[in-house]
């Protein structure tokens, strides 16, 4: 184990919360001591939700540890029960609890309660969040739907009447997930498009109720892997239930998906991809409207810009695909803190020519991010602060995230919406970086610097009315000379031309100039310097 300032995801209780609270009417009863109820905070601070999750802590303490902690335990799963009268509970251990061996699921099933009580056994020293979320829901699904799977594999179930129109299932959107909200309403808006009813939503919003159903639907959509992809592999064993293997991030993944859920359901969609022209630069080229400003006149700078991504794997994948073949960026690096998707994450590097990062040590995914000098992050709140550290622009892509990341607007990241939203979150912070370079290139002009009265005013107004244009000149601040004890000196001249090399490569510039001069004993880095050395290593 590895102490950190920092996680990524936190330990598989939290993802089981995840779930308990993305339902309307299951409670989560831990086994767990005082001080690990501040998993509440993230749902009321980052989710901002209007309530406390549905979670039931034992908190014993320290005291109690020399008498019976397990009659703690089934002492409050009956008094949750009691008190907010759940249609299923479930009962687990925090990752401290789970020392004790008291095994509080077991206990709690042994109160003969008159619902569903589904023990976790989650693993805490091995496993993570979104582990713990995914086999949480898991184990839920099959717990409501384990009889009704046993008269199908014993050919007594009785043959439903097909609907009307064919039905999904969509599995996987829970609260704290990234943007989940708002990709739930963008896919269910491509689905009926395309003729196809929604049977039920698991987990977010849903009753243990609408579990029941999930076997009347045709096919499932596995939205989000990391939780769904346990539940829907169950399904297709149990029901003979296909499920999609495309998440729609991204416009091309968006065309993708219609057509596999078109061809899942027996619909035909060639009305909703009528107006899908791919390669085609108009705004009626496409639902969404990132082909046409992609290729815009304000966006072209972008090309080949050097992107490194890190997030969880599903939105890793997808961005480092938008990245290369819907904006023009270059994937410079690529990894996930999932480790239960590494092969997937190592196959999408493969295919851009560079190696995956299979981590969840920040301090290492710092590293890399430094050695790969990108101009743009896609990442985590983390790779935020990372980024901010090294003057390199930014966006978050995948949780963890600040509340900043979970916004009052509709904002999804699927869907042909949410290929739009992804563009503008990812090309402003370049955008806004080259308007930062400017002013620091044009920082020494007469007419820009700190002290400059606003061009709109009349000649006359403002403190330096009356300042002559050559002393203004004279008084413009210059860019002080950088010393380093143990490196050459900047003279004032190379120091100027530094500042007008971009920002986010100049640090970059600075070093390999210093050892260019360095190692041919040169003390005083003049313009000509900062250019031989340029052309040096540009051989």
């Amino acid at each position: 184990m590895q102490l950190t300032l920092w996680t990524y995801e936190g330990p598989p209780h939290i993802g089981a919360i995840r779930v308990a609270a993305s339902f309307e009417d299951v409670h989560c009863v831990l086994h767990a001591p005082q001080g690990d109820t501040y998993a509440d905070l993230l749902f009321t601070m980052i989710e901002r939700m209007d309530r406390r999750p549905p979670v039931t802590y034992t908190t014993f303490q320290a005291r109690d540890l020399g008498g019976e902690t397990a009659s703690l335990a089934k002492r409050a799963v009956a008094d949750a029960y009691e008190r907010f009268r759940p249609q299923l509970l479930l009962v687990g251990e925090s990752c401290t609890a789970e020392l004790l061996q008291d095994q509080a699921g077991n206990l709690g099933r042994s109160l003969g309660l008159p619902v569903p009580v589904v023990p976790l056994e989650l693993s805490a020293y091995s496993k993570k969040e979104n582990w713990g979320a995914g086999e949480t829901l898991y184990r839920i699904v099959r717990s409501v739907l384990q009889e009704r799977s046993q008269q199908v594999a014993g050919g007594t179930a009785k043959p439903e009447r097909p609907p009307r129109r064919p039905l999904a299932n969509i599995i996987g959107p829970t609260v704290l997930g990234f943007r989940c909200r708002d990709d739930v309403v963008e896919v269910d808006r491509i689905l009926e498009q395309l003729g196809i009813d929604v049977n039920a939503i698991i987990p977010l919003g849903a009753s243990v109720d609408d579990i029941g159903r999930l076997p009347d639907a045709s096919f499932n959509v596995c939205l989000y892997p990391e939780v769904s992809r346990p539940t829907t592999l169950w399904m297709q064993r149990a029901f003979g239930m296909p499920f999609t293997r495309t998440v729609p991030i991204g416009l091309g993944a968006t065309r993708a998906f219609i057509a596999e859920v078109a061809q899942l359901a027996g619909v035909d969609a060639r009305h909703v991809l009528a107006r899908e022209q791919p390669g085609v630069a108009r705004l009626s080229a496409s639902q969404a409207r990132t082909p046409w400003y992609a290729r815009s006149v304000d966006s072209t700078y972008l090309t080949g810009k050097r992107a490194f991504i890190f997030g969880d794997a599903t939105h890793a994948i997808a961005a480092a695909r938008i990245a290369t073949e819907e904006i023009g960026f270059k994937v410079v690096g690529l990894g996930t803190y999932s480790r239960e998707f590494a092969r997937e994450v190592r196959e999408a590097a493969g295919a851009h020519g560079i190696d995956a990062l299979i981590t969840d040590d920040y301090l290492e995914v710092e590293q890399a991010i430094a050695a790969a000098t990108p101009e743009l992050v896609l990442g985590t709140q983390m790779e935020r602060h990372v980024a901010k550290r090294l003057g390199i622009p930014c966006a978050v892509i995948s949780a963890p995230m600040h509340v900043q990341d979970v916004p009052a607007r509709y904002s999804p990241v699927m869907g042909f919406e949410g290929a739009n939203v992804l563009f503008d979150s990812w090309v402003h912070p370049l955008m806004m970086g080259l308007e930062e370079h400017l002013l620091q290139m044009f920082r020494g002009d007469f007419e820009f610097h700190d002290e400059a009265r606003a061009s709109h005013l009349p000649a006359s107004a403002g403190p330096n009315a009356d300042v002559p244009l050559a002393d203004m000149q004279a008084a413009a601040p210059a860019p002080a000379a950088t010393a380093v004890a143990t490196a050459p000196t900047w003279s004032a001249d190379g120091e100027r031309e530094l500042q007008k090399i971009p920002f986010f490569v100049r640090p970059k510039a600075r070093r390999n100039t210093e050892r260019f001069a360095a190692e041919r004993g040169v003390t005083l880095i003049t313009v000509e310097t900062l250019y031989e050395a340029k052309a040096h290593f540009a051989r």
